[in-house]
């Protein structure tokens, strides 16, 4: 989503000695805790925080036997620390989920390859995941894990929540809002959160002013053609500035939390429910 996070698994050293001890464990270990009969929900590794935050909604620590390291980060996190400490984690390398034996390993196509060759000569099945870019591609995804995980049927649950966004009535005029995320820089127009903010009521700012995905905007630019609405969801000097608090008597200005900026799935709903909040707070100060 806009914080599209592109890869979080990083590199992946594999040190020989280490990497030969591993594999010799996988091979020759006998049957764990971890063994299933046919039709037993899989046990699952994952390598990547936004499928983290599905799997935490859908399965428990049972079976899921790690998450990746990063939803242990709460800078980075967008699964709540209690959650996310009921769960095991992983630093991603080759060795490590060898070592827990999973049926099943999720992760982001950026995946390193000697990692996923790693997993995969051990015996493991290795699914990789994009980063959606649509509300329906992020829906269409949670029932995808759900459904290798083997829970279907809560995952169209969570899917149908997702998808469900009843549009503002027609008589509410769109808001004119810019979206200051971390590092001060703007959402395009073709990410999550860009299509949560329309099916909100909001109109965006940063396209009215020709600004694409990832490009910065100064305290002073923005002060040079203030928004009706400025959502503020980093922590950059500009951003924590007071000139923000009264810098123009037509620009209103609310946070918005930037966890709700890392993932889809899960995260949406949460993200919807905030911009329906900040929307009634603007509407009764307009």
């Amino acid at each position: 989503m806009a914080r599209n996070r592109i890869s979080f698994e990083g590199g992946v050293a594999l040190r020989c000695a280490a990497f030969a001890a591993a594999m010799l464990m996988a091979a020759c270990a006998p049957d764990t805790p971890h063994s299933r009969t046919p039709g037993d929900a899989p046990t699952i590794v994952s390598l990547n925080p936004c499928l983290d935050a599905i799997l935490v909604e859908i399965a428990g620590p049972d079976q899921v036997l790690a998450l990746s390291h990063y939803s242990r980060d709460p800078s980075g996190s967008s699964i709540p620390a209690a959650t996310a400490a009921r769960y095991g984690v992983t630093g991603g390398t080759a060795e490590e989920v060898i070592a827990l034996r999973p049926d099943l390993v999720l992760a982001s196509i950026y995946l390193p390859q000697p990692t996923r060759t790693a997993l995969e000569r051990a015996g493991l099945t290795v699914a990789t995941f994009g980063s959606p870019v649509t509300i329906a591609e992020s829906a269409a995804q949670v029932r995808e894990v759900a459904t290798l995980a083997g829970h279907a049927s809560q995952g169209a649950m969570l899917a149908a929540r997702i998808a469900a966004a009843p549009r503002p009535s027609p008589s509410h005029t769109p808001i004119n809002a810019l979206l200051w995320q971390p590092g001060e820089i703007v959402a395009g127009e073709q990410t999550l959160i860009a299509e949560l903010l329309h099916q909100e009521g909001f109109a965006s700012h940063g396209a009215a002013r020709g600004l694409k995905q990832a490009d910065r905007v100064t305290l002073e630019g923005l002060l040079s053609e203030p928004p009706e609405l400025l959502l503020v969801a980093g922590d950059a000097p500009g951003q924590r500035h007071p000139l923000l608090a009264r810098a123009s008597p037509g620009m209103q200005v609310a946070a918005f939390d930037p966890a709700l900026l890392y993932c889809g799935g899960p995260t949406i709903p949460r993200a919807r429910a905030r911009l329906r909040a900040i929307r009634a707070e603007a509407e009764r100060s307009l």
